[in-house]
């Protein structure tokens, strides 16, 4: 069932480290109108490789959502078999190529995490994400839980994914289902220019 009777399958996959955590009220919230499925890409090393699986775990036809790196497994799907997806979300995600500067910069963060652990690199790498104030307070424990149940090999073969990413500016005008790209009015990561970009 897709997007035009208001009822539909839909799968999210996640960026760099997450797991159900970040969409935990998700399935209750749309419990009425779809069947959600989680996925994370703990394990993996590419982007069409984390495409596949979501392919795998997906039914005939489904709405897709992808947050951070999620989004640029999305934009693989939407490449590989957009015959499936009646419906997309782009969330805080991006489409440009690596930055000048960007491999030095994980890198750092993948040594950081294989030297003085998954909490040292939460510490370093979590809170520039977050904008300040209560709601960072309150979700800022489960989060760093979340980077303390991965491992720095899963970490650092999410990066090797990153660093090596299929060129997705093109798949942008071949979109032709509804599609919605949101950021954070403070997300300084993939801001609200970078959507509107897109």
């Amino acid at each position: 069932r897709c997007l035009s009777d208001w009822s539909s399958d839909v799968c999210s996959s996640d960026l760099l480290l997450c797991d159900a955590t970040v969409w935990s009220d998700i399935p209750e919230r749309l419990a009425d109108v779809a069947d959600v499925r989680i996925l994370s890409f703990r394990g993996f090393t590419s982007i069409p490789a984390m495409a596949e699986h979501v392919l795998e775990s997906a039914p005939d036809c489904f709405a897709l959502a992808g947050h951070s790196m999620g989004g640029r497994v999305a934009l693989e799907v939407m490449r590989t078999a957009p015959q499936r997806v009646c419906g997309l979300a782009l969330l805080n995600t991006g489409v440009h190529a690596v930055r000048d500067g960007e491999p030095q910069s994980r890198s750092r963060l993948v040594r950081l995490a294989h030297e003085h652990g998954m909490s040292a690199l939460a510490a370093a790498w979590l809170p520039p994400m977050m904008a300040a104030g209560l709601r960072r307070a309150e979700l800022m424990p489960r989060l760093v839980a979340m980077v303390e149940r991965s491992t720095p090999d899963s970490y650092a073969g999410q990066i090797t994914a990153l660093l090596n990413r299929p060129e997705a500016m093109a798949v942008l005008p071949t979109i032709g289902v509804p599609t919605l790209l949101l950021s954070g009015s403070e997300d300084t990561w993939s801001p609200i220019s970078q959507h509107e970009t897109m």
